[in-house]
């Protein structure tokens, strides 16, 4: 009440509404930098504050490409650091931790959907036996297994650019393991498939970091695709599908259509 009575009429103050004070009082409330009985949250602080301000920007899903330096922050990044006192060195520490937890939360959220919606798929085209092995463990280095073929799932929302992530343990299944494959699937807004592929393994083995000595070792990769490593359907599985396969397993629509 006091705050709010300051707000109203005190001349330092003549530049914030009392509605404007009252927008911005329930924002923080709603992400948890002032409590209900208006005491500052545990978590408030300019690096709080601006991570609550950018965590729902439309381009924060790309930041790891688009901002990669302070000189590429956006204006309104560079504005709102200037107005919490921080630099731009910490203001892209910020949105490099938030870029982090999106893309974490995003890839569980969409990995799991790109999981389910292949093993409906492979069902819905094979009499054999699919199981969503990765349901029960992921210490397998695949997440589905049909006859022979061990699939590892990679899924994705984006068009235009396919980003995926590979461990160590993943990729020596694939090295020890013929039936192992990589299998891509593109998801749509509300999470069902639109397009099914194959990453070439050759173009993985070749895309590989070495581990330069034996006192360290790469445990985890993000390749950047391009679109001539991918192979429209899963062609490795066309003898286990029945007449009635899914136009996706066979590559249709193709996934750069």
């Amino acid at each position: 009440m006091h705050a709010s009575a300051l707000f109203t009429t005190h001349s330092a103050y003549a530049d914030v509404t009392p509605t404007q004070y009252s927008t911005a009082l329930t924002w923080l409330k709603e992400n948890g930098l002032v409590t209900s009985d208006g005491k500052t949250g545990r978590s408030a602080g300019p690096a709080s504050l601006m991570e609550a301000a950018f965590k729902d920007a439309l381009w924060l899903p790309d930041a790891d490409l688009l901002v990669t330096c302070p000189e590429e922050l956006p204006m309104d990044v560079i504005r709102a650091a200037d107005a919490i006192g921080i630099g731009t060195d910490d203001a892209l520490a910020v949105i490099r931790d938030a870029w982090g937890k999106v893309d974490t939360e995003s890839r569980t959220r969409v990995g799991n959907a790109g999981e389910l919606a292949l093993v409906g798929l492979l069902r819905a085209a094979s009499d054999l036996p699919v199981r969503h092995v990765a349901e029960t463990s992921d210490g397998y280095g695949y997440d589905i297994a049909i006859g022979d073929v061990h699939i590892e799932v990679k899924s994705t929302t984006r068009r235009g650019r396919l980003t995926i992530y590979l461990s160590r343990y993943e990729y020596e299944t694939m090295k020890s393991d013929p039936g192992w494959m990589l299998a891509v699937i593109r998801l749509g807004p509300d999470l069902q498939p639109l397009a099914v592929a194959s990453l070439d393994r050759r173009w993985i083995e070749h895309a590989v970091p070495g581990d330069r000595s034996h006192n360290g070792r790469w445990e985890s990769v993000r390749f950047d695709v391009p679109a001539d490593a991918v192979t429209p359907g899963l062609p490795p599985l066309g003898a286990m599908l029945t007449e009635a396969q899914s136009g996706l397993l066979s590559g249709k629509p193709s996934w750069t259509g």
